[in-house]
């Protein structure tokens, strides 16, 4: 995994091995009054990240260009705010930045639904290097018999 994809890996599993240790010591201090925090760093940071590596790494074209830089960046500015926001207002100490952290996060699966539907080379060419095994579930189950025509 290079380029793109790997730093959106790299903040994903950052943002996993923060989000088990806040876990832990949740779960340690009886105190989960930070439950939803502790969710959206998981959710944003590791599954987000995560998804936003794979597809970069399955579909090498999808990471061309300055789009998916800025994508990056909006990604790790809104994770970076989101979830000290949610926890601040937790806390009540106000909404503000969990606000400019959900427009962030907003934003960047906005810029990620511009790069899968611009399918530089499409997404399906783009996917070949992956196991036949993925495309299983999107394959037609009828058979077309030697003419061309459906069996069915």
């Amino acid at each position: 995994m290079n380029g793109i994809a790997r730093y959106f890996m790299l903040l994903g599993v950052i943002s996993v091995v923060l989000g088990m240790a806040w876990g832990i010591q949740m779960a340690a201090s009886g105190d989960h009054s930070m439950a939803a925090a502790h969710a959206h760093l998981n959710l944003l940071g590791w599954v987000t990240c995560a998804i936003f590596a794979f597809y970069y790494h399955a579909v090498p074209t999808a990471a061309e260009g300055p789009l998916p830089l800025v994508h990056l960046l909006i990604a790790t500015a809104g994770l970076i705010t989101i979830v000290p926001g949610i926890a601040m207002a937790l806390r009540h100490d106000g909404e503000t930045l969990a606000k400019i952290g959900s427009l962030l996060s907003l934003l960047s699966m906005l810029i990620f639904a511009v790069v899968v539907l611009r399918g530089r080379g499409g997404a399906r060419d783009g996917l070949t290097s992956v196991s036949p095994l993925a495309w299983a579930p999107f394959r037609s189950r009828r058979r077309p018999d030697r003419r061309g025509y459906d069996k069915s």
